[in-house]
């Protein structure tokens, strides 16, 4: 029986996405581990590989569909000798099969469309266990329990040959399809259709422009607003001098221009966190709803604007790099990050984040946390000031006001202080740094 090539979960949150663009046609053959396609999430356009071997009998979604739900079927594959005339002619359109496939297949038991593959299992701690759909299809035939076969697939993937030679099981354990899930209480209020109306009749006697969100807007909505009601934020502030810093980084800097080597203030920010870290171990921590998680080493993410949104890559071990090395990284995540090629694992995980808008001229704001960090360090523009010297004159000195949003549930208050007082000691003293 023809197999349904479904749109792929790239990443944990992922609910939905765009299929950027096909890298193949229909009639073409595949094997595992080829490039099939490229898929737009929320966050990053990623490459979709085939997991098991066949011909591309049907391309049900175009390229350039939105809102391709998750688990939905997006491709035909035709295996075992099959040919075109196995797929039914009446399978969904592009337009359509994004959201209504999956829902007829389950819906209608006279469904022209190919039978899907049993929904991906997980195992007994929730994690999802990754099989390709004829693999899927034969654990069932066969009454193979998927939490006991190991995979030689892409990554681990379950294929075909892993279930083949597999005897069955006492019990197969009763799973939730991912696609089912329930979407967050933020989530449903931004959809809402009623505050929606609200709005749109508030201002159905002025001019305006309707902008139609897309998957990173959303996502930044609804973990934001999710944020703010349900992390109890705190925040501490405090000014640094900068004069000693600025000093040390430009006598760095003649010293690196020879190895095309520029480092920024925020390259020494980075480091001061991630040292602070380590000073202040209690305080290298992320909420687990139940629990506390300390880190051991330093992970901290830095926020990068792009067009649209944001994301927030993380640099990890940034405490055990060189200044030089952590520059390069950043740069480099920085730049794939407004490409939209970065991986999950490059912006998921850290216990802390930076905020640096002070190359906006904004001298100071507060930072929203983003969970499960335990706090978030929100810098502004150095700034000439007026300051009182240590023997009373008044003098002259370059000053960065910077804001501390500290989880409660992680990080009290004098833990929260300890914390910022490790950072502005690690950049007022640049030279300690390296020691």
């Amino acid at each position: 029986m023809p197999i349904e090539i479904l749109m792929p979960a790239l990443s944990p949150t992922m609910e939905e996405g765009t299929l950027a663009k096909w890298l193949v046609k229909e009639g073409d053959e595949v094997t595992s581990g080829d490039l099939i396609a490229e898929i737009e999430t929320d966050k990053a356009t990623m490459e979709f590989e085939a997991v098991d071997e066949g011909i591309i009998g049907k391309i049900l979604v175009a390229e350039g569909t939105e809102g391709v739900a998750v688990n939905s079927p997006i491709a035909v594959l035709l295996v075992d000798g099959e040919s075109a005339s196995d797929i039914s002619t009446k399978a969904p359109d592009a337009t359509k099969a994004a959201n209504a496939a999956s829902k007829a297949a389950s819906t209608s038991s006279g469904s022209d469309t190919p039978a899907p593959a049993p929904t991906a299992p997980t195992s007994s701690d929730g994690t999802r266990i990754f099989a390709s759909p004829l693999a899927r299809r034969i654990a069932a035939d066969k009454g193979i329990d998927l939490t006991t076969v190991t995979g030689s697939g892409p990554r681990g993937r379950i294929v075909k040959v892993d279930v083949e030679g597999a005897t069955a099981s006492a019990s197969t354990p009763q799973v939730k399809s991912a696609s089912s899930s329930t979407p967050s209480a933020a989530a449903t209020a931004l959809a809402s259709g009623s505050a929606t109306e609200t709005v749109m009749r508030m201002y159905e006697d002025r001019e305006t422009e309707e902008i139609a969100l897309d998957g990173m807007r959303k996502t930044i909505a609804a973990r934001l607003t999710e944020a703010k009601q349900s992390i109890p934020h705190f925040y501490l502030r405090r000014d640094i001098r900068l004069d000693a810093l600025l000093s040390f980084r430009a006598q760095l800097n003649g010293q690196l221009e020879k190895r095309g080597v520029k480092l920024s203030v925020n390259d020494f920010i980075i480091k001061a966190c991630a040292l602070a870290l380590q000073q202040v171990p209690d305080a290298n921590a992320v909420w687990a709803n139940d629990r506390i998680l300390r880190l051991k080493p330093s992970d901290v993410a830095v926020a990068v604007a792009i067009e649209g949104g944001l994301f927030t890559p993380v640099i990890r071990d940034s405490d055990s790099k060189s200044l030089s090395t952590l520059s390069a990284e950043m740069k480099d995540l920085a730049t794939r990050a407004r490409d939209r090629k970065l991986a999950p694992h490059e912006y998921q995980g850290g216990s802390f984040a930076i905020s640096n808008l002070g190359m906006f001229g904004i001298d100071n704001f507060d930072a929203v946390i983003n969970p499960p960090h335990g706090a978030i360090l929100a810098v502004g523009a150095g700034t000439k000031k007026p300051v009182v010297g240590d023997a009373g004159e008044l003098e002259v000195a370059t000053v960065m006001s910077v804001t501390l949003s500290v989880d409660h549930r992680v990080i009290d208050g004098a833990l929260g202080a300890l914390l910022l007082q490790a950072i502005v000691d690690n950049l007022e003293n640049p030279m300690a740094m390296l020691a």
